[in-house]
């Protein structure tokens, strides 16, 4: 079978190395085997045509690659998969039938059922596109095999999606606590969505987020996980080769395409898709270090975004500190709220462990989403950790976490901390200037006006382990602003 040179450079990577053409055997009228080798350098994606007969009722893929021994700091080879069906592989995902990246060898699709990750649908008559992502590829290349098999017989009927409300029992206008970003067993998490719900609630989170890998399979999987007091919010964590970005509560169904760098300029199209279903545009752990997971396209189109994911590390910390190099309190100036999310995969992560805890006027999509848009939120380890911060006018004026203080440039600010669940930790206090008051006690007030201080943001830290690096996180609130104009 011959491949245009579209379905061979796919999209990706210039100039890149030529990948071998496939040999099609077919043991069988219900099988077919497709074999290759990718080389160093190939594109970042690769599409394998699948010509489908009439008549299937299912389709089943399994796929092996081979992993030969490579010297010590060399990566070896990894290898992605997903499928497009007859409607084609162009940008935007009309033809999109799944993704599971490297999370499982083997899947199926039929119209009234798919593997977590797929869509269920009719397995329609044409080409389609098994997409390869060679996520590495060592230095001998890699050679792979797909083995697709047709069920042939009459399909069964396909079911409408049953997708969360977007209302939960709330308390009225009130501080929320959610993890937009969670994976289940629809990308490359171990845990159903009923299991998460079931462990949200046992964290003392009210919302949580659909955050699987470059699939949007896990929004109609939620039925057996709803509970009145717990939102539900749908979205993808798209997976791009520079970098992750959470798309947080969008419209139910949404997909959102992954298959572009940031030197290609499209990002821009996709954050517009985002926020056109009703969703925020949140870039994930900018800072990481896993190959692909830096933060690549700006934030010129971000929402929000994740200084803190998972336990706290070194990447955090740099995120936090980029972050905070971002705020400068211009009066009118637009800036860019932070989040905090598990990125729960499995044990030993927890959900909920950090968590966005947010100002919300009910408990809904459009409240949760429009109270982290405002950044009137913080960022705490656990369900235990609670802050009240604000700043207090000479005649009483009052402003709390993301909202602005509007006092002369010379009246006296009272700024309160207070931490609760947070034993042991020291209360900071930083400004445009930098760390500006420390406390041990469980409460902190400190005096400034709005011409020494344009913001001021907390922490609550717990003790140092390597001084004069400061201790972990336990808590982070977004700023208060003190414009002087």
């Amino acid at each position: 079978m011959a491949l245009t040179r579209r379905e061979v450079l796919a999209t990706g990577v210039s100039g890149a190395a030529a990948v071998t053409t496939p040999h099609l055997s077919a043991p069988s009228p219900d099988t077919r085997i497709l074999t290759g080798t990718i080389p160093p350098g190939a594109p970042d994606f690769v599409e394998i045509p699948l010509d489908v007969p009439r008549g299937v009722r299912e389709l089943r893929v399994a796929y092996t690659y081979g992993k030969p021994p490579v010297p010590p700091g060399t990566p070896g080879n990894a290898l992605d998969i997903g499928i497009f069906d007859q409607h084609g592989t162009a940008l935007g995902g009309r033809g999109f039938r799944g993704w599971s990246g490297g999370a499982r060898s083997e899947f199926f699709l039929r119209a009234d059922e798919a593997t977590p990750g797929y869509l269920p649908g009719p397995i329609g008559a044409g080409r389609w596109h098994l997409v390869l992502g060679p996520y590495t590829v060592a230095p001998q290349g890699l050679p792979y095999e797909i083995t697709a098999r047709f069920a042939f017989g009459e399909p069964g009927p396909t079911p409408r999606p049953l997708y969360p409300p977007q209302r939960a029992r709330g308390r009225g206008r009130a501080w929320y606590r959610g993890d937009c970003h969670i994976h289940s067993v629809h990308s490359d998490g171990r845990r159903t969505p009923a299991e998460i719900a079931a462990l949200a609630r046992a964290a003392g989170l009210d919302f949580i987020n659909s955050s699987e890998h470059n699939t949007h399979s896990a929004h109609a999987a939620w039925a057996d996980a709803l509970s009145p007091d717990l939102l539900i919010m749908t979205g993808e964590e798209i997976t791009t080769r520079t970098g992750h970005v959470l798309a947080v509560g969008t419209d139910p169904g949404t997909f959102v395409d992954w298959r572009y760098r940031a030197r290609e300029n499209r990002f821009g199209r996709f954050a517009r898709t985002i926020r056109g279903a009703g969703g925020l545009v949140v870039p994930a752990h900018p800072h990481a270090t896993c190959i692909g997971c830096a933060w690549k396209f700006g934030f010129g189109e971000a929402d929000a975004v994740e200084v803190w994911n998972g336990p706290w590390t070194p990447d955090d910390e740099v995120s936090l500190a980029s972050w905070d190099a971002t705020l400068r309190g211009a009066d009118g100036e637009r800036w860019l709220p932070a989040v905090a999310n598990s990125d729960h995969h499995r044990d030993p992560d927890r959900v909920g462990g950090p968590q966005t805890v947010v100002l919300a006027e009910d408990l809904t999509r459009e409240a949760v989403l429009a109270g982290m848009r405002a950044g009137r939120s913080y960022g705490a380890e656990s369900a235990r950790v609670s802050v009240v911060f604000e700043a207090v006018g000479p005649r009483g004026e009052h402003a709390g976490i993301g909202e602005t203080l509007r006092v002369a440039p010379d009246a006296d600010v009272l700024v309160r901390l207070t931490a609760t669940g947070a034993p042991g930790c020291e209360l900071r206090l930083i400004t445009d200037q930098g760390l500006a008051a420390t406390s041990s006690d469980a409460a902190l007030e400190w005096h400034t006006s709005p011409a020494r201080s344009a913001y001021v943001r907390a922490e609550v830290r717990h003790p140092a382990t390597l001084p004069p690096l400061p201790g972990a996180l336990a808590a982070f609130t977004n700023p208060v602003w003190l414009p002087a104009g």
